[in-house]
């Protein structure tokens, strides 16, 4: 197949050449580019040669005392400068690459998970990874857990009971649970109450307040203050029980950093006992078998970082 003069002159150009020539323009003659160099000056010499035999065209003016280039030394000169620009930008370039993070990030989360550290974290990584996309599933614990092992979700954020030895899990918070009831309730406003004034009382919970479950804890606060045994109201989702609460339907508990907005509100009122709180426990998990893109190991990163330099009381909401 014929090439064109363009591809010849392509593939015969010896790019060592043309970087000598670079530098003997730069430099400002053979003799000093020769010492730049490290070679000698008939090596340049001949160096330049063999560039001007393969353009088939003078580039140097040289007489003695005389180092000026001609007009075709004057072009080449200018886009080998321009090719040379762009070749030392090439790491750079290629560093960028790889810094640039993205793919999905799917979390499976409990309900209402009220955590300014993570919120911290989704924001920072948002603003350092502007690539990178985001879906967000609010489900049952249980469900949380079993979406994180299937790989349905590149980690969740939940209760558990006990450890799961297929999942990596850590504590992101921790929060204490304490009794409320809505402004339509007897007691709503009440002050000096005892813990006997709650006996018998309607309740509401959670569906994870069941025996060994992960608010086993909670249910048993709700026994100690001996709270009708029944729950009147059941609910996996935390903003659906505090509007049953809200709402006068029974006595229940929620998680006090939360409640307190509805608190400040008007809307709940603290209940005794005030000391002795559950504590819960929220854990980030996630499966260490998963192949994770780049952005899911990029958050992953970021959110161990996080818990490794916070201490467990400085993620301790009361």
């Amino acid at each position: 197949m014929m090439r064109t003069y363009e591809e010849r002159f392509l593939w015969r150009l010896d790019w060592n050449l043309l970087r000598t020539f670079t530098i003997v323009v730069e430099q400002g003659g053979i003799t000093r580019a020769a010492e730049f160099l490290n070679l000698s000056q008939p090596t340049v010499s001949s160096a330049l040669k063999r560039l001007e035999d393969t353009v088939e065209k003078r580039l140097l003016d040289r007489r003695p005392g005389h180092f000026a280039l001609t007009t075709a030394g004057e072009t080449l000169y200018r886009e080998s400068h321009l090719l040379f620009g762009s070749i030392s930008r090439i790491p750079s370039l290629m560093a960028a690459a790889e810094s640039l993070v993205t793919g999905h990030i799917s979390i499976a989360m409990t309900s209402h998970v009220t955590c300014p550290h993570f919120d911290a974290i989704l924001q920072q990584f948002s603003r350092t990874y502007p690539e990178a996309t985001y879906s967000i599933a609010v489900t049952e614990s249980a469900d949380v857990l079993s979406r994180v092992r299937q790989n349905q979700a590149t980690f969740g954020v939940c209760l558990m009971r006990e450890d799961d030895p297929s999942l990596e899990a850590s504590i992101l918070y921790r929060e204490f649970f304490g009794l409320f009831c809505g402004i339509s309730h007897e007691l709503f406003g009440r002050t000096n109450i005892k813990p006997e004034d709650l006996s018998g009382k309607q309740s509401v919970s959670f569906q994870t307040e069941i025996e060994n479950g992960p608010l086993f804890l909670v249910r048993q606060l709700r026994e100690r203050v001996h709270l009708h045994s029944e729950p009147r109201g059941v609910s996996a989702n935390l903003p659906e029980v505090s509007r049953m609460i809200i709402q006068g339907l029974g006595i229940g508990a929620l998680p006090v950093h939360i409640a307190s907005r509805e608190v400040d509100a008007g809307l709940l009122w603290t209940l005794p006992p005030q000391d002795d709180l559950p504590a819960i426990d929220i854990h980030f998990v996630y499966n260490p078998r998963r192949s994770l893109n780049p952005a899911e190991a990029a958050f992953i990163r970021m959110m161990a970082e996080m818990l490794r330099n916070t201490s467990l009381e400085e993620r301790t909401y009361r």
